[in-house]
């Protein structure tokens, strides 16, 4: 299995929608790198919902439920898109600011290539966060 993050503005799409919803197509993403990233998720895989530019947490765990396919909103074949599924609501949203503090977290890609919509997270990182949330296992 492996682990990602996904970010979105909740003006735009937020946690609580998306629990409505029940599945999502993640689209509309035309970065090289986050689509690179798209096309490495495989179904199954956690993926970590942040809320960006208003909240600035992780509050969130979806499942990916389809790989990647041509992205609906365009034409333009070198794009592509994922669908998501809700996993779990964290139990503490964990905080931006918290992850910049916690140093075992001082290479997730979230600080590092902070304008990413799509990035990987190690086993340990995912797992860090999982604790700062205070989710038991």
């Amino acid at each position: 299995m492996n682990y990602w993050l996904v970010k979105s503005e909740p003006s735009v799409y937020s946690w609580q929608q998306f629990l409505k919803d029940g599945t999502t197509c993640w689209s509309g993403v035309r970065n090289y790198a986050a689509r690179i990233h798209l096309n490495g998720m495989q179904k199954g895989d956690h993926v970590m919902y942040y809320h960006s530019n208003e909240g600035l947490e992780i509050v969130g765990i979806a499942k990916l439920s389809k790989e990647s396919y041509q992205d609906p909103t365009t034409t333009d074949d070198r794009w592509v898109a994922v669908d998501l599924v809700p996993f779990k609501t964290l139990k503490n949203p964990v905080s931006l600011k918290l992850i910049k503090t916690d140093q075992r977290l001082n290479n997730i890609a979230l600080v590092r290539i902070g304008r990413l919509s799509v990035m990987p997270l190690t086993k340990q990182e995912y797992d860090v966060i999982l604790e700062l949330s205070g989710f038991s296992k």
